[in-house]
């Protein structure tokens, strides 16, 4: 077996207007499809990134809650690559994100920030190239409090 890239990540939210707003007009990913499946009463919403990968966001009534907090087994969180981190997290900040402060990689020395969509899911930006900056390394990872555990 060969795997060639990830495809898609599929989310499930709690409210799926705020959710579809979040990530195409907040990220500005791109809608492929939405559809509606009354058999099933969701929303399945397909997104777009520049590179291909996708996301595919579900709604399902009254879904139960994600643990996070503390982190359970499973997707721990959803990393998108940037190219300044800086610039990003301001870009998020104005749109009411609260968005965690900028950290270093201890490994790679790229820098990364955390925040969360509408429903908790932790989202990282993680810049592209090697760019150093002043902050010293948060340890194995660098994970900070999103990621409270040892080992990144």
């Amino acid at each position: 077996m060969r795997l060639r890239r990830v495809h898609h990540a599929a989310i499930i939210c709690s409210n799926y207007e705020v959710s579809k707003r979040f990530y195409t007009e907040c990220l500005g990913l791109r809608i492929l499809a939405e559809h509606y499946r009354a058999a099933r009463q969701s929303y399945k919403l397909d997104l777009a990134l520049p590179d291909g990968s996708q996301i595919e966001l579900f709604s399902f009534p009254a879904p139960p809650a994600r643990p996070s907090y503390p982190e359970a087994c499973g997707l721990r969180h959803l990393a998108f690559e940037v190219e300044d981190v800086a610039a990003c997290k301001a870009e998020l900040e104005r749109q009411g994100i609260a968005v965690e402060p900028i950290r270093t990689d201890g490994y790679t020395h790229r820098r990364f920030v955390f925040f969360a969509d509408p429903d908790g899911l932790p989202l990282e930006l993680y810049e592209s190239g090697d760019r150093q900056d002043d902050q010293e390394p948060n340890g194995p990872g660098g994970y900070g409090s999103v990621h409270a555990s040892e080992g990144g």
